[in-house]
């Protein structure tokens, strides 16, 4: 049997000091500063995406060559 959701009661002035909080930390950011922040994050999505390719191609390697190590025979 499904369990009703728990509501939660946000009365009016906590609304209002919640959205003032978040407001005045949206306000303390400068220009340069919200630059930096959207340039930081850019950087660290294309490394991943260079991380990950590296990973890709690497594996795709391994599987398409033989064993590199030489059999106890041939060494």
């Amino acid at each position: 049997m499904a369990t009703k959701p728990t509501i939660k009661i946000i009365k009016r002035n906590q609304r209002v000091a919640q959205v003032a909080a978040t407001e005045e930390v949206a306000v303390k950011k400068t220009a340069p500063e919200a630059a930096r922040d959207m340039v930081a994050t850019v950087s660290e999505w294309v490394s991943e995406f260079q991380q990950r390719r590296r990973e890709e191609t690497t594996n795709a390697l391994k599987m398409l060559t033989p064993n590199a190590a030489p059999h106890l025979t041939e060494a």
